[in-house]
Formats: structure tokens, sequence, C-alpha cells
């Protein structure tokens, strides 16, 4: 039994307003061809599918146009789970459906943890694979909110709401499993952050859940899973120094910080007497650059893309101690007849003129919005020790606005 794991794929994203759709369309066409040239027996889509709650037509079109083509193979399964970008009921209006498909989809938290259990069967129609199958567990599905909580009692509540649905879970696929004639391995699926885990500025991963956590830490969850395929974070990693609880991390860099990062998905190959574990390099299907300097760099970085042909698309940082306000102008005249594209120009020494009393380097698109509610708190004074408990409150608000699925009756 051989499984892929991928996961955040944010499918109808932009990068400053450019879309992306070549590329989502180039990256799962080389996907389906990976499982097929591999002869992947489940693929397993560990959440954000979407980059929002309201694809667009085209989004949804790559995605289902996807799935039909995965699922042509008559024994191959599909597990999809949402992430904290997705619409839980979005995700799930067609499941039964796709059932028929041998695809399998849990967009939130069940009612009963069985449900959540996913027992997948090989050619001969006997058990392979079981997999307990948990979306993004979004707050209300964790924790009761209570008046007069303290920032460290949601904490608790909401470590320990994650362990016991981990464990519930596991608990009914030990179930399912325990009523086979053989043990077959139970592989668990999760959208969450873990204590450790590596990010880059600008890759627009969310905080999840209110407080300072709000990693959660390995111990959450049960030991005896044989591979925990995670989602959330954009970086590949192996979580914890082991080699079976992994990101796959995202299939395209997400901004340009993610520029120079190799982007994999994973192969875990359960045919032997212990599972193996394989990456394999995404290809890039888009250039993306930071060009950073004065004006003579920027310019002769210009010309030696243009004498490779290059079609990337830019980031510009303007470093040199001249103003340059026609830096744009100059920038698109270096670019006029060629394939390059600038998404971005980040000029410091405009700013500094414009934004007085400002970091130089600084703009809002740096800011997300927990540093914007700080700065505000400074701005107007609030006393040292009542801002923690403020902060926490607005956490609390932006995590519930970031989970209201807009796709709900």
């Amino acid at each position: 039994m051989k499984l892929l794991h991928t996961s955040d794929w944010h499918i109808g994203r932009t990068l400053y307003g450019r879309k992306r759709s070549e590329e989502f369309e180039a990256f799962l066409n080389w996907l389906a061809a990976l499982i097929e040239s591999e002869d992947i027996d489940v693929l397993l889509v560990a959440g954000d599918v979407f980059d929002n709650s309201t694809p667009s037509n085209y989004a949804q079109e790559l995605y289902y146009r996807f799935l039909c083509r995965v699922a042509a193979a008559p024994n191959r399964h599909v597990v999809v789970t949402a992430g904290n970008h997705d619409s839980p009921t979005f995700l799930n209006a067609p499941r039964e459906l796709l059932k028929f498909l041998n695809i399998h989809v849990v967009g939130c938290a069940a009612e009963s943890p069985e449900n959540e259990v996913i027992m997948i069967a090989g050619p001969d129609a006997e058990p392979r694979l079981i997999v307990c199958a948990i979306p993004y567990l979004r707050d209300r599905d964790i924790r009761t909110a209570e008046a007069g909580e303290s920032i460290e009692d949601k904490e608790k509540k909401i470590i320990e709401g994650i362990r016991v649905h981990y464990r519930m879970v596991y608990d009914a696929a030990m179930e399912k499993r325990s009523r086979l004639k053989k043990s077959v391995p139970i592989v668990a699926m999760g959208h969450l952050f873990t204590a450790g885990g590596q990010t880059v500025d600008g890759d627009g991963v969310r905080e999840l859940y209110i407080g300072s956590l709000l990693h959660v830490g390995t111990d959450v969850f049960p030991e005896c899973i044989d591979y925990l395929a995670l989602g959330h974070l954009h970086i590949p990693q192996a979580v914890g120094g082991s080699d079976f609880i992994r990101y796959s991390g995202s299939p395209l860099p997400i901004g340009f910080g993610e520029a120079r990062q190799e982007k994999s998905v994973v192969i875990v190959d359960f045919s032997g007497n212990a599972p193996t574990v394989t990456t394999i390099p995404i290809p890039r299907f888009q250039e993306l650059k930071t060009l950073r300097g004065d004006w003579p760099v920027i310019a002769r970085d210009i010309e030696e893309l243009k004498f490779e042909g290059s079609n990337a698309w830019l980031e510009i940082v303007y470093e040199g101690d001249e103003i340059a306000g026609d830096l744009r102008e100059r920038l698109d005249e270096a670019i006029e007849g060629t394939g390059i594209e600038i998404l971005r120009v980040k000029n410091s020494r405009v700013l500094e003129r414009a934004m007085s009393g400002m970091d130089v380097d600084e703009t809002l698109d740096d800011l997300d919005a927990t540093a914007v509610f700080k700065r505000c708190l400074e701005s107007h004074e609030v006393p040292e020790n009542q801002r923690p408990e403020l902060l926490s409150t607005y956490q609390e608000i932006i995590a519930s606005l970031n989970e209201q699925d807009q796709m709900a009756e």
C-alpha cells in the first residue's frame, strides 16, 4: 500500500494581485501524472485545498477535474480534509457523490469519532489501511467558552480538546482494526501548528487559536500512529525528529519569502516490513525572484535575467541612497518587451519621507493584524497590565472571524 501526502494547495491564491491559474493547473497535472507513474494507492490532502471559503468557479473546476482524473483508477482512494482556509460545508457538499469515486471528504469535526475513520480496501476488497481523517479543529469544536476564563485556561482547554479528539478518533480506528483478521497500518491526518514548526515571513500562515501557544506538542497525538500527515505549515519538514510525523508543505511558493525553498510531496510505502518515507521534489512552475540593492545593481540583475530569457516575477527592494521617485518608470522601461513581470516594488527612500516616525523598511504589507493591534495599544498608551487580556480578546475575535463558514446556510 503506497500513499502520497500533500497539503496546502491554496488554489485560487493570488500574488500581489497576479492570478496564478497556470501554476495551479501545472501543479495538479504534474501531481496526477506522479500518482499514475508511482502507482499510488491513496492520496491524502491535509487541508487548505482552496485559499478561501468562496473559491472561484475556475478554482473549483481545477479541483474537480483533478479528482476526476485521479479517481479514474478503480482501486485508488483519495482522502481530503478541510484546513482553516477551507469552507467545511463547501467541501462536504458533494461528499456522498464523491464516495462512489472512492473520494472521501471530511470538512469538519464529525459528531461521532468513527465518522472520521476511513477504511481503505485493496484490489482484493480486503482492508489494507485505516485513515483517521481529522480536519482542522475549530475552536468551537474543542473548547466551551466560559465567562472569566484566563488566557492560560483557554490555552489549556484548546490543547486538551485537541488531545481528546485525536484520542477518540484513534480509539475508534483501533476498534475497527480489532475486528479484522489481520493488523493494518493506521495513518492520521491533521491541520494545525506543532511546536517547533518552521515558517517564513510572508507565507500567509495564520495563527489558528487564541493565546501564545498554540503550537501543540507531539505528545497530543497517540503514540502508535504509523504515519501522521500534517498540513498548515508551508515548509516541508519532519516534526520532533520523526520521519513519520511530517508536513508536506505547500506545493507552490506562497510568497517571495518561499522562492528559494524546495517544495515536495511525500510518498509513504507500507509494502515492506516497515514503512519507508520518500520526498519527491516539485518542479518550479513559475520563477520568483527578489532583486535588492541600488539602481545600478538592480538594473544589472534585470539585464542578466533578460539575457537568460527569463519570465520571472520580481519583487524589487530598492536600497539606494538616491530617492529615485521615478523608480517604477525606470523598472517598466528596463523590462519592456520581455516576459518579466514586476509584482512588487519597495522603495525605502520614498517611504522614509512619506512615513515619518516609522521604520523606513516597513509598510502595512509587512505587518499582520495582530502587529497592527499592538501598535494601536501603544499609540493609545494603554497600560501594560491591560494589554495581555485585550490582546487575547482581540485574537479570539480574529480566530472566530477566520472560522466563519461563508458557504453555510
